[in-house]
């Protein structure tokens, strides 16, 4: 029987999906594992590489702890990928101290840091997530 603070791999559930609105959505039920960071890190990838806005809405309503090994493979994965945004809703004071942990840690790694905001809803972070896309297009049809 897994102690208290092992993770919760049999209960826990996580999505990841691209919106029509090119939003990368995530949501985690449980604890974040390393294959979730993973597969997350890869998407990020993906769109950084496509040339596209990286711009992710996190429901951290039900989300548990973040694993060390899940935090090793931000860490390693996210020195290449950009985020442009991220937008998260719902999440408890542990995972806000966490998640401006790691986005710390990627700006010390990489020089960039990545703009992370914390809402109470989902659609004021779908809001501002379409916001910043739109000033992001407007800045780089400024520069081309």
């Amino acid at each position: 029987m897994p102690g208290m603070s092992d993770p919760r791999p049999a209960g826990a559930r996580f999505e990841l999906r691209e919106e029509p609105d090119g939003l990368l959505v995530i949501a985690t039920d449980g604890d974040v594992l390393e294959d979730n960071a993973r597969a997350l890190v890869d998407a990020f990838q993906r769109l950084t590489d496509s040339g596209r806005e990286v711009l992710v809405l996190a429901d951290a309503r039900r989300c548990g702890a973040v694993a060390p090994a899940a935090r090793k493979v931000y860490l390693d994965g996210l020195r290449s990928a950009r985020l442009d945004g991220i937008a998260v809703f719902g999440a408890s004071f542990s995972i806000r101290v966490m998640a401006t942990l790691i986005v710390k840690s990627i700006n010390l790694l990489t020089k960039r840091l990545p703009v992370l905001v914390f809402f109470e809803t989902e659609a004021e972070a779908r809001a501002w997530l379409l916001k910043q896309r739109g000033a992001l297009r407007v800045g780089r049809r400024i520069q081309a």
